[in-house]
């Protein structure tokens, strides 16, 4: 993200292609370093693990997947989201968006009835269908494939979502700059990711230090949920000065701890006032 180079980045740890627990040494797997940017606070896995396709990532089956109230619209579903375009933007009827990883179709419905002309890209096949046969999302608006192979506009677009995706591509910095060129000038990107700061794997990586252990609990570049990169604000004002952009507004989210429920109400506040939920999510405008 800010192009130093891994070679003088921190080794976090190992971390294991399956869930760890608090004992990992009796676990059976393979492992890959983790190390985080001194410079811009970015968490990765080095080596990188690299798939055959996308498909043996996210072409899940359908009937090991969904659930009857996963289609349910919520109306409040990118509610947020659509309040702080509008909070930086102003009007928003007839402005175009792009969903980038756009599932089976919620964010784009939600974009269309809020006055956006809604498009979307979805490298799973599975989810492709859904969103086609089931939520009933135009083939015109929503094609299947990687950003990588998207054609899309040079400056057509007022507003592109990543909602939970760059942490799941294998180079975070040219897919933004990619973005950047169907932008239109001062257009918003709007991405979530996981954070590097999150206060509940500092908790599992002193858990393993005081066991005398040199693994942790970042990232999951090799199983479910495939993260390969957390992410620090830094990370994005310092991409931004390579990629021509500025982040003009960002939060913090606490979302799940995974910690024992009984300690939610002192963690939960806690993360909140020292900004070190689960997720962060930036704003980034095009210059």
């Amino acid at each position: 993200m800010c192009g130093s180079p891994a070679s003088g980045h921190k080794i976090l740890g190992k971390r294991l292609n399956r869930s760890q627990g608090l004992n990992p040494r009796n676990k059976i797997g393979i492992t890959t370093t983790i190390q985080k940017c001194k410079k811009c606070s970015l968490i990765y896995g080095n080596p990188m693990p690299v798939v055959d396709s996308l498909q043996d990532h996210y072409g899940v089956v359908p009937n090991d997947y969904w659930k009857p109230e996963y289609f349910d619209l919520d109306e409040n579903y990118f509610k947020a989201q659509i309040d702080i375009y509008k909070q930086l933007k102003g009007d928003l009827n007839g402005h175009i968006a792009l969903d980038i990883g756009a599932g089976i179709g919620k964010a784009m419905i939600a974009l269309g009835k809020a006055g956006f002309n809604a498009y979307g890209i979805e490298p799973s096949e599975p989810f492709y269908e859904k969103a086609i046969e089931q939520m009933k999302i135009s083939g015109d608006h929503l094609q299947n494939c990687a950003i990588e192979d998207y054609k899309g506009m040079d400056n057509y677009y007022d507003f592109v979502t990543f909602g939970a995706v760059l942490e799941h591509l294998y180079y975070p910095s040219e897919s933004i700059q990619r973005v950047l060129g169907w932008l239109k000038p001062g257009g918003l990107i709007q991405i979530e990711v996981p954070s590097s700061a999150w206060f509940t794997n500092s908790i599992y990586n002193f858990l393993y230090k005081v066991q005398g252990l040199d693994y942790v609990g970042n990232i999951s570049p090799m199983h479910t949920p495939y993260h390969l990169y957390e992410f620090a604000l830094k990370s994005f004002e310092l991409n931004g000065k390579k990629n021509g952009y500025q982040v003009v507004k960002h939060r913090y989210m606490v979302c799940s701890t995974y910690l024992p429920k009984v300690i939610d109400p002192i963690v939960k506040p806690y993360m909140k006032l020292t900004n070190r939920g689960m997720q962060l999510e930036v704003w980034l405008q095009k210059l």
